[in-house]
């Protein structure tokens, strides 16, 4: 299987601070990575880092062989690679549509823009009904919703989330990771960032674990979710 995405010795600094000490990890095509670690390992600033967001030191960013590093974010989306940011960062004031019409910037017509919404609100009903309800009157999980249907609307090839699971009821998590699993089985390649290590390992192909900028194990997830270090650092064992 090809790779999609291929990170080669990436540093990253916040001034005098290493936020990643040159790591190196890759997502083949149709796979589910999931990046864990404690808070301040890195795994924010890797996404940042692949969305064009932030600048790296040193290393490379190889997306289907071309090194992205250095490119603006919206030609960054534009080539394929989309992130759902933590925190959802929906725009309040505007509504359900409004929002995803916010994520179809780089669709051409209006009929490109209609049949994505549409696509939207088949894997989430809940926004359909909710179509001109002002995003910030949405709960936690409608907006974590709104927030993967926004990136939908750009139709990735690999889309990056970052703790999708942040603030959500455990049955509104296990029906986002269900979500999560429905959109690679569509062709969606994925690279998961989660602070809930356990939900994480259970739905990846692969995983690497980071530590201060870091990756200090990798394998396929099973494997990881079976590492004792794993269970005692990361699932309370």
């Amino acid at each position: 299987m090809a790779d999609i995405l291929r990170v080669n010795n990436l540093t990253v600094n916040y001034g005098a601070i290493q936020a990643l000490q040159g790591i190196s990890f890759h997502v083949q095509e149709g796979e589910i990575v999931t990046l864990i670690g404690a808070n301040g390992a890195g795994k924010s600033t890797t996404l940042n880092t692949i969305c064009g967001l932030l600048l790296p030191t040193a290393g490379e960013i190889l997306y289907q062989g071309e090194n992205i590093v250095g490119h603006p974010a919206d030609f960054i989306v534009k080539k394929g690679i989309v992130q759902v940011p933590e925190g959802r960062k929906i725009f309040a004031p505007l509504t359900v549509r409004e929002n995803l019409e916010m994520g179809a910037f780089t669709r051409r017509s209006k009929a490109e823009v209609q049949k994505a919404m549409d696509a939207v609100f088949a894997r989430f009903p809940r926004l359909g009904e909710r179509i001109n309800q002002l995003g910030g009157t949405l709960s936690g999980g409608e907006q974590q919703m709104l927030a993967m249907g926004r990136g939908l609307m750009a139709q990735p090839r690999l889309l990056l989330l970052d703790e999708p699971s942040m603030g959500l009821a455990p049955i509104l998590v296990e029906e986002i990771f269900d979500i999560i699993q429905e959109i690679n089985k569509q062709g969606v390649s994925i690279l998961l960032v989660e602070q809930n290590a356990a939900m994480a390992l259970s739905i990846a192909h692969r995983a690497y674990v980071l530590e201060t900028g870091r990756v200090v194990l990798e394998g396929p997830a099973r494997e990881v979710l079976a590492n004792p270090e794993v269970r005692h650092a990361y699932l309370g064992e």
